[in-house]
């Protein structure tokens, strides 16, 4: 749950050294660790000054990170609300604010949030000399862009089927994920969840089996609605979810529950090596 307006005031004429210190990034803000620096300016470019602001106000954003719906979310965020040690701020760019705000709307719209006013690209420097800049053209080359899962009514969960009809299904779809959820508390109190999981077929002829994985594990968090339904009790349950992959996004389409000694499931995935679609 994102409590986004009002996060930022960009801050201009800070008295560098007078007016910030640097310290260590704290425990508790685990989206700007492994960044590449381990100390921060205190107050930052939020205008948060107080190190408890600082991690109140930044866990909001810990479950956008984890979407990972664009390659610089982290380094983004991290340059605000953890800008590094240096004689002088460094912003974000304003390319770079413009390319996660345009892929990460979509996740914030899924959640009921809008993209904040606070976080204005203008705000940014338009140049890219002095600040940090985005993906280059020849770095996007050499990536493979991945099919983004799209925000979506949560499909039903079936309970009661028969291999038969879950061959059918198979046939309709391009990907069939296995998946064991759990619910995790942080230490905040709020929800996060394990997600493991293992891909039990996928026709898209291009994508990699550990690449339909981590669209899956996306889904899920994108989709927060969903995992929720699935998650009743902390203790973990397993499914498989079925669905295609269409004008490059993820959709899923048919949610199965596994049970112990799900003899119908179990059936259907091993015929489907060998079953001929209608």
């Amino acid at each position: 749950v994102y409590a986004l307006s009002g996060f930022i005031r960009v801050a201009t004429g800070f008295d560098i050294g007078l007016s910030t210190k640097c310290v260590v990034i704290p425990k508790e803000m685990g989206m700007c660790h492994k960044i590449g620096y381990s100390e921060m300016r205190l107050p930052n470019l939020m205008g948060h000054t107080s190190m408890a602001e600082v991690i109140l106000k930044s866990t909001t954003w810990q479950h956008l990170v984890h979407t990972d719906c664009h390659p610089h979310v982290r380094t983004f965020l991290c340059s605000l609300f953890a800008p590094i040690c240096l004689d002088t701020f460094i912003h974000p760019c304003r390319s770079m604010c413009v390319a996660v705000r345009d892929s990460c709307t979509p996740v914030l719209a899924c959640h009921g949030h809008p993209w904040p006013d606070s976080l204005d690209c203008d705000r940014f420097p338009a140049g890219e000399d002095m600040c940090l800049a985005s993906l280059t053209k020849e770095h996007k080359h050499l990536h493979k862009v991945l099919p983004k899962p799209a925000c979506q009514a949560c499909p039903a969960v079936d309970d009661f089927f028969t291999h038969k009809r879950v061959l059918e299904v198979f046939c309709d779809n391009n990907f069939a994920v296995k998946v064991k959820l759990s619910k995790k508390r942080t230490v905040f109190g709020d929800q996060e969840y394990n997600i493991e999981c293992q891909v039990e077929f996928n026709t898209q002829g291009l994508l990699l089996p550990y690449e339909t994985q981590s669209m899956i594990q996306q889904w899920l968090l994108i989709n927060e609605n969903c995992t929720q339904r699935m998650t009743p009790t902390h203790r973990p349950m397993v499914y498989l979810l079925v669905g295609n992959i269409e004008e490059g996004s993820v959709l899923v389409n048919q949610v199965y529950r596994w049970q112990r000694r799900d003899s119908q499931l179990n059936l259907a995935t091993q015929k489907w090596r060998y079953h001929k679609c209608l």
